[in-house]
């Protein structure tokens, strides 16, 4: 049957599909596959806007809010906004059959102005334009302090950019704290980006000389996310994890058998995952060996911050290299976006 991967997934396991930064096409067979969430990040436009299919789609809503918007970061956040509707629309039916359980689509805003009170404005104006889309938060002092005020405010939250246990750890005890004594609390999704921290690492490895067996380095983001898990079981901590930034479809088999929503890309990950339809093989619930886990700590400097509560203090997780490559790419997208507003801005002063 259509889909039959991820739906044997789903029917096998407490392993949840979610699509990240889809076309609208895309996120229908996405759906049509088994496809219960959606994440968007800062670099969605850019990427849409490579797509012959979202193009002139996107341009025209671009020229629609340039004649309205004389600043292009208002401009380009409220095309973000409309584009992220969209497709939150199409998750729409999903939510409300499963009651506000699933269906979710997350928004993270202008990465260049990640201060606590823009991200509250921008979150909760985007949590209003439907019950399924939740604002996407980074785990980083003005992102805790966000987090914490739109969850009093009764707004489930995508909590991002994580890579250590300590950041988890912040982002879970700042939960428990803002929902205390709520009947009915808001869902919060921890987002450990595991594709990215496996490729900060291999950077790293590769640029640094160091003697580390491939077996063991490939070990290195489950390993972590292992740990978290492990951490919020014993704890009890009432949230639930997304794992992100996958860079090859071993993200998403390697972490089979978590109770994780595994957000990947539909072409290169989804496509390849239905065309293989692999066998469905509970992997993550094989613990990291001890042999692996010393190697990784001894040799990789970035991997211990990531590995041991207390490694990182919270005024070093916007600087810690693994955030800076993801944040990178999103500056990076939104730069291209702000360019495409700018043309077509003295595009319309022609007309």
């Amino acid at each position: 049957m259509a889909g039959g991967y991820f739906k044997r997934v789903q029917k096998l396991t407490a392993t949840r599909y979610w699509i990240n930064n889809p076309t609208r096409d895309q996120a229908k067979k996405a759906i049509e596959c088994g496809a219960i969430g959606c994440t968007l990040n800062p670099s969605y436009m850019s990427k849409v806007l490579e797509e012959p299919c979202e193009k002139e789609f996107v341009l025209d809503k671009i020229k629609e809010l340039v004649k309205a918007e004389k600043d292009n970061t208002a401009v380009a956040e409220k095309l973000q906004t409309f584009l992220v509707t969209t497709i939150a629309e199409l998750f729409l039916p999903i939510h409300e059959a499963t009651g506000g359980n699933q269906g979710m689509v997350s928004i993270q805003g202008d990465p260049f102005n990640e201060n606590a009170g823009h991200i509250i404005e921008y979150g909760r104006h985007n949590a209003s334009q439907l019950p399924n889309i939740t604002p996407k938060v980074p785990v980083i002092p003005e992102g805790l302090k966000a987090i914490g005020v739109l969850l009093k405010d009764g707004i489930s939250i995508n909590s991002t950019e994580i890579f250590a246990v300590q950041q988890f750890l912040d982002v879970a005890e700042t939960y428990n704290e803002s929902v205390k004594g709520m009947k009915n609390p808001p869902t919060l999704f921890y987002s450990h980006i595991i594709g990215i921290f496996d490729e900060y690492l291999q950077n790293y490895v590769r640029d640094n000389n160091v003697n580390i067996v491939p077996d063991v380095l490939w070990q290195a983001g489950t390993a972590v996310a292992k740990k978290m898990e492990q951490i919020r079981v014993e704890r009890g901590y009432k949230i639930r994890m997304i794992s992100g930034g996958a860079r090859g479809i071993h993200h998403f088999t390697e972490m089979v058998g978590a109770e994780s929503c595994i957000t990947i890309n539909w072409t290169g990950a989804s496509d390849l995952l239905l065309e293989q339809d692999p066998m469905v093989i509970q992997r993550f619930l094989q613990p990291a060996p001890y042999s692996v886990l010393d190697e990784l700590v001894m040799k990789l400097p970035d991997f211990k911050k990531a590995y041991e509560a207390g490694a990182i203090k919270p005024d070093e997780y916007e600087d810690y290299g693994p955030v800076q490559l993801f944040f990178g790419s999103f500056r990076s997208g939104w730069k291209k976006v702000l360019a495409v507003i700018e043309q077509c801005r003295k595009d319309c002063r022609l007309c």
